[in-house]
């Protein structure tokens, strides 16, 4: 199960970085700023929505681990991406080179990582590097997206680990092992501290729910490497992801033997930061005949209230959890836990 977890999401990211590499000729033929600009609204989803569900799983009760008490779990996560983040309105006046070649000027919706929207063509106005020789526009389509694969959800798996060591308090690691398939390579770590409120109730034993608080770190480091497969000349051409996000978090549970739901009200905040590297030698367009290096970074940022609602079986040392969380990008957790 785990080696399928990896695979799913390594598949994932080398599929939407496959279609983000697309066209990427064209796209710096209308120069660094249109294709800066472009890209940057193209893979808005994909690093939005994956802050949101790397940020999933990390609780499952209100109620922290007991001093050197511990509990294993393999958690899966995803969160989905509505309509209204599958598309972006592509307005011509916005860039210096880019513009439509059926209605010219006249703004419309483009697909973004998760779109599907096809058949539309762009030009680019072309630049003579020739004396006496006229300017050759270039045309070329845009990129549709994972929409077209039917994927509308960004999937993360983790291995997490809790342990208690202070009355009330529990701390968790959560693992991702970093894996390289098919030119991409992806890895999560992250960490954070519980503390529950109602340890320090006079009659916390009797008390019926569990209430705590908690704050999560987590960080992303991905890259895709698609210098074989580019069709632009030039060396070592790759995308470079580094994310980073902060959950706070208040959590209440809770306390049967058997059966329990729990509930929590959170803030998430993140930065993700994706580099396009390598060098580029341009064909066509306004940078024709040009060499680029490491041509532009994107930085996407997310902050929100999210709130969750889940269940929680307990049979001796096994626990299964599913929850579900409303957000921008809503999503699901499943938790298989193991331990004391």
């Amino acid at each position: 199960m785990k080696k399928q977890f990896l695979i799913c999401c390594t598949a994932f990211l080398t599929t939407a970085m496959t279609f983000a590499q697309q066209n990427i000729d064209e796209l710096l033929a209308a120069g660094i700023n249109d294709a800066q600009r472009y890209t940057r609204e193209y893979l808005r989803p994909a690093g939005e929505g994956m802050m949101y569900s790397m940020n999933h799983g990390w609780f499952n009760s209100g109620k922290s681990k007991k001093l050197f008490g511990f509990e294993i779990s393999l958690v899966a996560n995803a969160a989905f991406v509505n309509d209204d983040n599958q598309s972006f309105i592509l307005n011509p006046a916005d860039y210096e080179n880019l513009d439509f070649r059926d209605n010219p000027g006249v703004l419309r919706p483009v697909a973004t990582a998760f779109g599907d929207i096809q058949g539309v063509v762009v030009r680019v106005e072309g630049e003579s590097t020739v004396p006496g020789i006229p300017s050759q526009d270039a045309e070329f389509e845009l990129p549709t997206g994972l929409g077209s694969e039917g994927i509308n959800l960004v999937p993360t798996a983790f291995l997490q680990v809790g342990f208690g060591f202070l009355k009330g308090t529990e701390i968790k690691v959560r693992y991702f092992p970093k894996v390289e398939t098919n030119d991409t390579e992806v890895g999560f770590y992250g960490a954070a501290l519980q503390h529950e409120f109602t340890k320090w109730l006079p009659a916390d034993k009797v008390f019926p729910v569990a209430i705590s608080g908690m704050i999560a770190y987590t960080h992303l480091d991905a890259s895709y490497d698609f210098t074989e497969s580019s069709f632009i000349d030039g060396e070592n051409q790759r995308f470079e992801n580094n994310t980073n996000t902060w959950l706070f978090q208040v959590i209440g549970s809770t306390k049967l033997p058997v059966f329990n739901v729990y509930g929590g009200l959170g803030y998430l905040t993140g930065k993700a930061k994706t580099d396009i590297l390598g060098t580029y030698r341009v064909q066509s367009g306004v940078v024709s005949q040009e060499e680029i290096t490491d041509p532009f970074s994107i930085e996407n940022e997310v902050s929100g209230v999210r709130g969750t609602l889940g269940a929680k079986l307990t049979l001796a040392f096994f626990r299964l959890n599913v929850d579900y969380t409303i957000a921008e990008y809503s999503g699901f957790s499943v938790g298989l836990n193991f331990g004391l």
